[in-house]
């Protein structure tokens, strides 16, 4: 159910029989105070300017003709034109029946598009390191919402599995000797491939030997090709790791790196060049654009190949644009990359679209994040200054969850502590992450991450534990069907249950901006709204039959959405705290 949406058809019909034509669309939202109501049309100001009407008296016509006869109670006017919709109980009550009869908590159908997300993309020859957490983990909680929703969705995880430093790491391998490359950690290699790049920027000799490495590997030496896929796999393997302690759905079938699109090159920049958009510049292959993509009025050069026939990241990333297009035919791309990348980004799509490779259904958008900082404002750095690797970050959380967890309860088995400390450890970090607007830069606090107060992972964890608890007393399997209609009977009651209902546009808000941060939002305010309401209604003592039983369906819905919420999150739970 999708009160929001339900509510503006209403609004619409009662505009259209107001003889207003049906190009406008009423703005209904969730009222932000409850003497406001529970939803609020806010539209009828900017459309009464239009029509050189007064607010009032336009919201009086509509109001004139809204049927909203048993759905709301009340619907108030306010100044300077607002309608207030005060919904009736009843109605509530009836849709917590209507949603607990049907799968996915009552989330209304979509239209169905093939939706490929761009995200995580870690650095090959390189340990994840925490400037990768907010792309993996944002991306990850966006994939697992829309297919939630029905799209089908397909993960990308890009890496830069092609050029220069292959060449480098080959030729520094063959210098020293190296063989055994399946014993070869990522750490090893990380280490490996440092002093390869100074080899490569100090000696002159070793850096035409990695160029030649480059050669033989893109014109598909044997050799090359079997170490190039070792290197690669070293990586990614280390990597999967991570993936599945953070509860990531990628697996190595997400992979598409540089690599993927090499063969397309010749063809695209040929095509270019033969639809005028490319031009030789000074031995280059160069595509100018307009001021689009820059500051400047005048035109900007890109080069798309270089005079030695190599081609540059803007070349791939535009390919990968034409690829996704024509071969993944996707009606929507999301890239999940930092602020950093805006320009070049931009310059990309443009060139896609002026060559006709981008369908103009296809949105391309770039969700850009902030950063992690410390409590000092700067970078989430070591204090010797050094980037924090994902791991130890992951091993720290869980070091805390743990300390956290024996203070409360020291005689817990190790193994229940082991498993309690890393759902805990790893979905408050997660969480804290993700309740942020991925716009913005945040403060990472591992002191407020763990708290069991506040819009924390703990404290949804714990809301939800709560409610298993009730269940568990009274001897209810919390999957079981209740028969009878629900009964509203308190203030605190209707407020749960319309805060509920709200979870089909919460899951299409998400959806639709790419926020996960509205979740986070969403969860924490069903928490604390079933806490007032357990705090209240005394629920398994209450002697009332239809009441207790009502209680009983709140609660039941209460645990299945904060579950699947978290679960949209990639956010695990506990059954025990």
């Amino acid at each position: 159910m999708n009160i929001q949406n339900f509510l503006s058809q209403k609004i619409s019909q009662a505009m259209l029989l107001s003889g207003l034509s049906e190009n406008y669309r009423p703005q209904v939202c969730q009222s932000e105070q409850a003497k406001f109501g529970h939803y609020q049309v806010n539209s009828m100001m900017a459309l009464a300017k239009k029509l050189n009407l007064s607010p009032i008296k336009l919201a009086k016509q509509v109001l004139e003709k809204l049927d909203l006869h048993g759905i709301a109670k009340k619907v108030e006017i306010i100044s300077p034109g607002f309608l207030n919709i005060f919904l009736e109980p009843k109605w509530l009550a009836l849709q917590i029946d209507n949603i607990l009869e049907k799968n996915k908590l009552g989330v209304t159908p979509i239209k169905k598009q093939t939706i490929v997300v761009d995200y995580s993309s870690p650095n090959v020859a390189k340990e994840m390191h925490v400037g990768h957490l907010r792309s993996t983990i944002i991306g990850d909680a966006m994939v697992r919402t829309l297919e939630f929703l029905g799209h089908n969705v397909i993960r990308a995880n890009h890496i830069g599995d092609w050029g220069t430093q292959f060449g480098m790491l080959i030729a520094f391998l063959e210098e020293k000797k190296i063989k055994n490359y399946e014993n070869i950690t990522l750490n090893y290699l990380e280490i490996l491939y440092r002093k390869a790049k100074h080899a490569y920027d100090k000696d002159v000799k070793f850096a035409e030997r990695a160029r030649d490495y480059v050669v033989k590997l893109q014109n598909g030496d044997d050799y090359c090709r079997k170490l190039w896929k070792q290197l690669v796999h070293i990586t990614m393997k280390q990597n999967q790791i991570l993936y599945d302690r953070m509860n990531i759905t990628l697996t190595s079938n997400n992979i598409m790196g540089e690599s993927l699109y090499q063969n397309m090159m010749p063809d695209m920049v040929s095509d270019l060049r033969s639809k005028k958009l490319a031009v030789q510049s000074q031995d280059a292959v160069v595509v100018f654009l307009n001021a689009e993509c820059n500051k400047s009025s005048e035109l900007t050069g890109v080069i798309i190949q270089k005079k030695d026939g190599a081609y540059l990241y803007t070349t791939t990333d535009v390919a990968c644009v034409k690829y996704r297009c024509e071969t993944l035919h996707a009606d929507r791309i999301l890239y999940y990359i930092d602020s950093r990348q805006k320009q070049h980004l931009a310059q990309v799509w443009q060139i896609a679209h002026k060559a006709g490779y981008v369908p103009e259904n296809v949105q391309l958008e770039h969700h850009m994040f902030g950063m992690m900082l410390g409590k000092d404002g700067k970078p989430f750095k070591t204090r010797t200054g050094n980037t924090i690797k994902l791991s130890d970050l992951l091993d720290e959380a869980i070091n805390r969850a743990t300390r956290l967890v024996l203070d409360k309860n020291p005689d817990i088995p190790k193994q229940k502590l082991k498993t309690i400390a890393e759902i805990i450890g790893i979905g408050s970090m997660k969480y804290a992450d993700l309740a942020k607007n991925r716009t913005t830069n945040y403060i990472f606090d591992w002191d407020n991450m763990l708290s069991l107060k506040g819009n924390t992972a703990l404290y949804i964890q714990y809301a939800y534990t709560r409610v298993l608890s009730i269940f568990r007393k009274a001897n209810i399997d919390l999957k079981k069907r209740f028969n009878g209609s629900t009964y509203l009977s308190s203030n605190h009651s209707v407020e749960l249950a319309l805060n509920l209902l709200q979870f089909d546009e919460t899951v299409k808000k998400v959806a639709h901006d790419g926020m996960p941060h509205i979740m986070c939002a969403y969860l924490y305010a069903l928490s604390s709204k079933f806490s007032q309401f357990y705090e209240t209604c005394q629920i398994l003592e209450e002697k009332d039959k239809k009441i207790k039983q009502s209680y009983l369906k709140l609660a039941q819905l209460t645990a299945k959405t904060l579950k699947q919420g978290l679960t949209l999150l990639g956010i695990k739970t506990l059954d025990h705290m």
